[in-house]
């Protein structure tokens, strides 16, 4: 360079993101990728030369939501050069159908391709044709991503696990993230590590089946395979790491190791999202969901025998086809029994592709929201009592960040209900003893007892 010609400027690259964990996740990962090739992240997608919309086909109307924003980005235009990729499920699924309707669209790639990334981009500048990436070479993704990233905060999201094989009638994962994949032990503990180092306090382990996880036990440890109850324990010993957290669970892959590490291991939060779907056996079979209310409800006693103060999460969908009021009827006294902490209800929706979308006896959308609105209202019934039960108590608080208020923290408690509390900034990225004196429709409000060592 002479001393004369300025420095190249950064290019910048707009994410957008939709749905799960998964793909906020996979959305740091494309980002981490980006910046070797010298791509700094932009909030504001005009000004951007790289514009990626990370979508999801699990939500209602998610491939609406993506012809909207990419209309959207059409009408305020971009510069010349730019290029707009669309990732994830939506693009796994409907990715020729993208590519003829919005043909604005320079890169489609599914979820099983962010590692090549680089590579669609070098060759779409040497080209300026499409690239059009859905295969499924989950394990050679997990290769080509590393080890390390850069942390973004106190806590963060470390994926150990991909894909479905429970085809479940209802859901497209199975189509859009693949088979059941296995991350290595040795990767996830090299991640782990790194994040640990740059100051993370909580990791949360991410999988479409999280607890369908097994992989290879680290030479000494006197075990051949573990699953991951025993990863947990193992990630329990990195120093730096002081909670464990991990989503999503499906009740045919719990087993007793993994009970028993949350009566055992003091790091692993007492959380469980466990997703039921229904409390009918009859629409449990018509869901392919492989177990049966009574089995559900075992699992969540064995789990609250090991862990009595638990706080259970959960899924339900009401309206599936067939559903008839004595099936709903099943699913509230189920509610009832297990008593949720919190829990995410649905009324079902047909996915094209998917066995439930050609089933007979559709519910009426009228009828699935009567029975939505009455499902919720017991949900959210349990959950301020489960709050109410937490005033006057001691949490620790693992504080992240300012709060809205001057003088204030926000935090989340090992339930993970968002705490706040007035302290000094200090205290950001510790974790804090609070005595719990309010509570708020999304939230908890407290005192601090004492500053952390």
């Amino acid at each position: 360079m002479s001393e004369n010609s300025a420095p190249t400027p950064p290019k910048k690259v707009h994410v957008k993101t939709w749905g799960c964990q998964m793909n906020v996740y996979d959305s740091e990962r494309m980002t981490g990728l980006l910046k070797p090739l010298g791509y700094a992240p932009t909030e504001i997608a005009e000004e951007a030369d790289l514009v990626i919309l990370n979508t999801c086909h699990i939500r209602e109307k998610a491939a609406e939501k993506l012809y909207s924003e990419l209309g959207r980005l059409k009408k305020h235009g971009r510069n010349a050069d730019a290029k707009i990729a669309v990732a994830g499920c939506v693009a796994q699924a409907e990715g020729a159908e993208i590519r003829a309707r919005a043909p604005q669209v320079d890169l489609v790639f599914g979820p099983q391709s962010y590692h090549r990334l680089p590579e669609m981009i070098a060759r779409a500048a040497r080209e300026k044709g499409e690239v059009l990436e859905t295969e499924f070479e989950a394990e050679e993704k997990f290769d080509a991503l590393g080890q390390s990233r850069e942390a973004e905060g106190y806590t963060a999201f470390v994926t150990v696990q991909e894909g479905c094989d429970k085809f479940c009638t209802f859901c497209v994962v199975p189509y859009t993230r693949g088979a059941e994949i296995s991350r290595s032990t040795d990767d996830i503990t090299a991640e782990v590590r790194s994040l640990a180092a740059q100051g993370v306090r909580e990791v949360t382990l991410l999988g479409q089946n999280v607890n369908a996880w097994h992989g290879a036990a680290p030479a000494g440890s006197g075990a051949d395979d573990w699953g991951l109850g025993q990863l947990c324990r193992h990630i329990a010993r990195i120093d730096g790491i002081e909670r464990i957290r991990f989503t999503t669970s499906h009740p045919r892959d719990m087993d007793d190791e993994l009970i028993a590490a949350f009566g055992e291991e003091e790091k692993l939060m007492p959380y469980l999202h466990l997703p039921v779907q229904s409390g009918s056996d009859r629409i449990l079979k018509a869901m392919n969901r492989g177990h049966t209310a009574e089995d559900y409800l075992r699992q969540i006693d064995a789990v609250r025998a090991a862990r009595p103060d638990i706080a259970i999460s959960g899924d339900m969908i009401v309206g599936f086809p067939g559903e008839d009021d004595k099936a709903f009827e099943e699913t509230m006294a189920l509610v009832r029994e297990v008593n949720y902490a919190s829990c995410f209800s649905f009324k079902y929706s047909r996915r094209p592709g998917t066995p439930g979308a050609t089933m007979p006896k559709q519910i009426a959308e009228e009828i699935k929201s009567a029975r939505l609105l009455e499902l919720q209202a017991l949900l959210e019934d349990q959950k301020q009592a489960f709050n109410a039960g937490l005033v006057g108590k001691t949490l620790p608080v693992l504080f992240e960040k300012k709060g809205r208020s001057p003088g204030q923290l926000s935090g989340r408690s090992p339930y993970l209900q968002g705490v706040f509390a007035e302290g000094p900034e200090s205290l950001i990225g510790q974790i804090v003893p609070v005595l719990i004196t309010g509570t708020h429709p999304n939230s908890l409000s407290g005192i601090l007892q004492k500053e952390a060592a």
